[in-house]
């Protein structure tokens, strides 16, 4: 109706060429009689589609109906006539007159009335006062369009960008219909219509003698058709628009390549311990005392152990390689060395740039310098391998050979301070001194021998060779007695004879180290290869640098349950399942290793196979056909592949509750004895019982005990995956056949089971039900059956086709913050959640959807959000308010055939209740 109005205004505009005069105004006064006889249509529609209900309806409800057709007939003879006789008596005569006061009446109180309703205290008191007559009568007069129940609306902000959004779609319609739709029909209608005399081939009797209406009708309709249709198209350009807005401002995409990575990888430590770790007593201290140096070494030596734990999950997924492993494991920065180590695929050959700039450099000690910084992960490969040296002959040497140590690196600091270090030092023959530290380095790394030692003799004896006589200029009169006595040492042989073969875990590990920074030549700016690998990096440290709640200990975060309907889909691929062949001969197994190479070869590699080694060597060994069924298993829709995504959220739980309760002077006791941040979390009994006081999963599914009496194969897989994970719960109807009174009777219970130390079922609950549950669609009954089951303040529905990420699972707390912030009037009840479809790799068509479903998911979801407050619940990652949602109703509807869509249906379920929907990018869905 609206519509239909403003293309008759636009119209009448055009052909009065933009002027606004009396004739245009008079002209547009022609909106009241459309606009009354469009309503009087309604009313008609009303009664006729009320038709067969007239029994069935109050009263009261058939006497509106009729009372609001006599209105608008009675009111559309009324306009109708003033409106004519205006036209004829022109604007000075008394029925223009009055026609415009009754015009402007009607549609002042209607834009009154709308005013007033769209301001929260005025809607809430006419919600309060509707058995008032007066109020029932204004607004049925005014039949609000704007469907919102009673006590839904939301602030006045919230409104205010709700109008401001579809204000300027509307202007850019308008705008567009008028100067690109409209006005250039103009002209050719006029002169259609001044066409005299026109002979037609076929017998026209509506054209003929009527200013060829028909030419005209056909001219206008696409017209017509385009602009009633094109809204769609203004909302959509308007949404992607709003939407890239909102995502520059959230910041999302600023890491999007591996080289972004890698250039803001030192920010990572701060901003991870802002947003995903609790606040450290001693960080406070160091922030307010300005000690810059210790504090990142604190921040890093923080998040060393969660960027490790990361890598090693994408090494146990096969989505890096050992070698990729090595590169981008992170030391542990605790005691050693007085700077941040960074993990390797930054430093890697950044030595070598650096002693080329040295070499071919003749300016001054600061450009020299300078030069180097300006890549700073080259400037910290140099002051690591200077620390690293330093401290690794100081450990492994002592007495005379310890003092040497000492004294050539004084003497450099000294050249430093004195800015002589172009003259102290001949860097040309830098070469020959990293040939000797790869040389000192690589026989240390190895294990202790008495040849291996009286090798490591030697290359210290040929590396202090090349440092007095080819490199350093030494001041021997600075400390003379300290270098007799050095002197003296080393013309008895005794200098470096007493070497401490360095067997510390942590020593070795600084060994290996400083000899990977020493001989990696080849550049690491790729790494991670894999594509996956990359965007999961990229995306988790890109939301580092985004806006979200405060962590809270893991002790006082909100509790919260995952829930997954399961019926009868694919557990684990079977070896005859990956083997089977299709028509065209190429089998699943065969499928999967041509569209993952990479991933095929590193699994190889972490069983200890030949990467050419045929398939059949795999089937020797059980171990062997378990790890390729869960491989091929975990790169399908299976519901193995869900089950360790989501107790991936226990496993981060209990390294974030292992790591808290460490403080600083206590984190290097956490860590094992090598150099790298690895705790072996998994074996605290303490972490493990606050992760599981914080988390449950819980599988429905339906049909389990079924499966287990007739020996289905997904019944054993479903076992196995318990005796794999065991903080997974399965529930499920068991369905029990007796006979009372000599009469067959059946009974029904919903059972939670685990598995126990010997693998077998164990029963958690049973829980006797009046009948059988499944009375309406199957999957929301599925549900419906198991929710008491879960356990906490929230609860996240998750499909059997979904996954989950280690990285994504440190940010949940942080998320489940979202419940206590403010979104608006209402609290939020729903968490909407990003997703990411993760099938995108299987093929062109499926890369299409998953681009389609970033697009529809991601962007359209951010903006229904915010501004237009309308999101509902879409895609199952988003979490729900337990509490709310079980005490209103539940998370899904089974009615038959109107709740096919349970998802949808729990949005609108939610918004009915005073719920709020939100949604947040900081963390994916899968």
């Amino acid at each position: 109706m609206f519509l239909l109005l403003m293309f008759q205004g636009l119209t009448i505009i055009a052909f009065n060429n933009g002027n606004f005069d009396t004739n245009t105004v008079l002209e547009l006064l022609s909106l009241g009689p459309t606009y009354i006889i469009m309503e009087f249509i309604e009313s008609v529609l009303d009664i006729l589609m009320m038709y067969g209900a007239y029994s069935t309806s109050r009263g009261s409800a058939i006497t509106r109906v009729i009372w609001r057709f006599c209105w608008f007939t009675a009111a559309s003879l009324v306009i109708c006539y003033l409106y004519i006789k205006a036209l004829q008596d022109g604007v000075q005569s008394a029925p223009f007159k009055i026609y415009v006061v009754v015009i402007s009446a009607y549609a002042g109180f209607q834009l009154i009335i709308s005013l007033l309703m769209s301001i929260p205290c005025c809607r809430g008191f006419t919600n309060a006062c509707y058995s008032w007559s007066f109020v029932r009568l204004a607004k049925w007069m005014h039949q609000e369009h704007n469907y919102v129940g009673r006590g839904l609306n939301e602030r006045p902000l919230d409104y205010i960008k709700y109008v401001a959004f579809w204000l300027v779609i509307f202007a850019a319609k308008f705008s567009f219909t008028y100067f690109l739709q409209i006005k250039p029909l103009v002209e050719p209608t006029r002169l259609i219509i001044s066409f005299k005399g026109l002979q037609y081939q076929w017998h026209d009797f509506v054209s003929k003698n009527n200013h060829n209406a028909i030419t005209i009708l056909f001219l206008w309709a696409p017209v017509a058709s385009i602009y009633l249709l094109d809204i769609h198209v203004f909302y959509t350009i308007m949404s992607a628009i709003v939407g890239f807005l909102l995502g520059a401002r959230d910041r999302l995409g600023e890491i999007r390549s591996v080289e972004a990575v890698h250039r803001f990888f030192e920010k990572f430590p701060e901003v991870f311990m802002d947003k995903l770790h609790v606040a450290v007593p001693k960080r406070k201290q160091l922030l307010s005392s300005g000690q810059n140096a210790e504090l990142n070494k604190l921040d890093a030596s923080r998040f060393a152990p969660f960027w490790n734990e990361i890598v090693k999950n994408l090494r146990e997924e096969d989505y890096i390689s050992n070698t990729e492993l090595d590169l981008l494991l992170m030391p542990k920065n605790i005691g050693g060395l007085p700077i941040v180590q960074w993990p390797l695929f930054l430093l890697a050959s950044k030595v070598f740039l650096a002693k080329d700039i040295a070499v071919d450099c003749n300016d001054s000690q600061d450009e020299l310098w300078l030069r180097i910084s300006k890549d700073e992960y080259m400037q910290y490969a140099v002051e690591e391998c200077f620390h690293s040296i330093k401290y690794i002959l100081s450990s492994i040497l002592d007495k005379e050979g310890h003092l040497w140590v000492q004294r050539i690196f004084d003497g450099i600091q000294e050249s430093i301070s004195k800015n002589n270090i172009q003259s102290d030092i001949h860097f040309s023959k830098l070469p020959n001194v990293i040939a000797k530290l790869v040389a000192v380095a690589g026989i240390l790394k190895e294990t202790e021998s008495a040849d291996m030692k009286k090798g490591a003799v030697n290359a210290i004896q040929d590396l202090y060779e090349v440092v007095h006589h080819e490199v350093l200029f030494v001041d021997l009169s600075a400390n003379i007695d300290d270098w007799s006595q050095i002197n003296r040492a080393r013309a008895e042989g005794r200098l470096f004879s007493n070497l401490k073969w360095p067997n510390e875990p942590g020593l070795k590990d600084m060994i290996k180290r400083l000899h990977s920074l020493l001989t990696i030549k080849e550049s690491a700016a790729n790494v991670p290869k894999n594509l996956e690998a990359s965007r999961r990096l990229q995306f988790f440290t890109n939301s580092l640098f985004m806006q979200m709640p405060v962590a809270r200990p893991v002790s006082e975060m909100l509790s919260f349950s995952v829930f997954t309907p399961y019926y009868s889909e694919t557990v684990l691929y079977s070896i005859a399942e990956l083997q089977k062949k299709n028509e065209d001969g190429i089998s699943t197994l065969f499928y999967l290793q041509k569209i993952y190479p990479d991933e095929w070869k590193n699994f190889l590699t972490r069983i200890n196979r030949d990467e050419n080694a045929a398939d059949t060597e795999l089937f020797s060994s059980a171990n062997d056909i378990l790890e390729l069924r869960l491989w091929a298993s975990y790169r399908g829709q299976t519901l193995a592949r869900t089950v360790r995504g989501m107790m991936y959220y226990r496993k981060a739980l209990m390294l974030q509750t292992y790591l808290e309760r460490m403080h600083s002077e206590d984190l290097e006791s956490a860590f094992d004895m090598t150099g790298l941040a690895d705790t072996h979390f998994e074996y605290s009994p303490e972490a493990r019982a606050q992760a599981d006081l914080k988390f449950t999963y819980v599988v429905t599914c339906q049909i389990y005990g079924v499966q287990k009496g007739e020996g289905k194969p997904e019944a054993a897989d479903i076992a196995l995956l318990m005796q794999r994970n065991e903080a997974l719960r399965i529930a499920y109807i068991d369905v029990v056949e007796s006979v009372k009174n000599g009469k067959p009777s059946t009974e029904y219970y919903s059972k939670l089971v685990k598995a126990d130390i010997h693998g077998k079922d164990k029963e958690i609950y049973s829980v006797k039900l009046p009948g059988n549950p499944k009375l309406g669609e199957g999957k929301p009954e599925n549900q419906n059956h198991a929710v008491i089951f879960t356990r906490g303040n929230a609860v996240q529905t998750i499909d059997m086709n979904q996954d989950n990420y280690f990285e994504e699972a440190l940010k949940m707390r942080n998320l489940l913050e979202e419940f206590s912030q403010n979104h608006g009037k209402f609290k939020p009840s729903i968490l909407g959640v990003r997703e990411h479809v993760f099938t995108g790799s299987v093929s062109s068509l499926a890369s299409f959807m998953s681009n389609q479903e970033t697009s529809f998911v991601t962007l359209g979801q951010r903006v229904l959000s915010n501004p237009l407050k309308v999101r509902m619940h879409y895609g199952h990652p988003d979490v729900f308010d337990r509490i709310f949602h079980i005490t209103r109703g539940g998370i899904s509807k089974a009615s038959r055939i109107i709740n096919i869509s349970e998802d949808i249906f729990a949005g609108f379920n939610s918004t009915l209740r005073q719920g709020n929907i939100t949604h947040h990018e900081y963390i994916q869905g899968w």
